[in-house]
């Protein structure tokens, strides 16, 4: 699977580390930065991969901040992503079984680090449901 990758400076250390899980599970992983800690501006960073992921270049995306609300509120306003943030398993379960997300925002803050392969693998292997919930998608898709 191919997934994109983008964080501000405030998600930049698990960025790193989840680029390397994903790629020793397999995935081919393309980094849209930031490539340090120093303070930048987290839409620079998301917006791309969001495109990429509307696209169809990427198969999903994961973004990540502070808290994963502004990369979030950000990836959402690219047509075509639904973007949940997630701070644990069931939330990354759920997000994928009734959301259909295609990008995942994680906050580096807000979650512990032990806790990121399970909440990524969780994400990236539960299927979408869908049955009444894509008829509640294709609502917000109409908007």
């Amino acid at each position: 699977m191919k997934i994109a990758i983008g964080s501000d400076h405030a998600g930049y250390q698990y960025k790193e580390k989840i680029k390397a899980f994903l790629t020793s599970l397999g995935h081919q992983v393309e980094d849209f930065g930031t490539f340090n800690d120093e303070s930048c501006d987290y839409p620079d960073f998301i917006f791309p991969v969001a495109r990429a992921v509307a696209s169809g270049s990427s198969d999903k995306g994961i973004v990540l901040g502070g808290s994963g609300n502004g990369e979030a509120i950000a990836a959402n306003k690219i047509t075509g992503i639904r973007c949940a943030v997630c701070w644990n398993a069931l939330s990354a379960e759920m997000a994928r079984r009734h959301n259909d997300a295609n990008v995942l925002s994680l906050g580096e803050r807000m979650i512990a680090e032990d806790e990121l392969d399970s909440i990524i693998q969780i994400w990236l292997n539960t299927p979408f449901e869908g049955g009444r919930h894509q008829r509640r998608i294709q609502k917000i898709e109409e908007i």
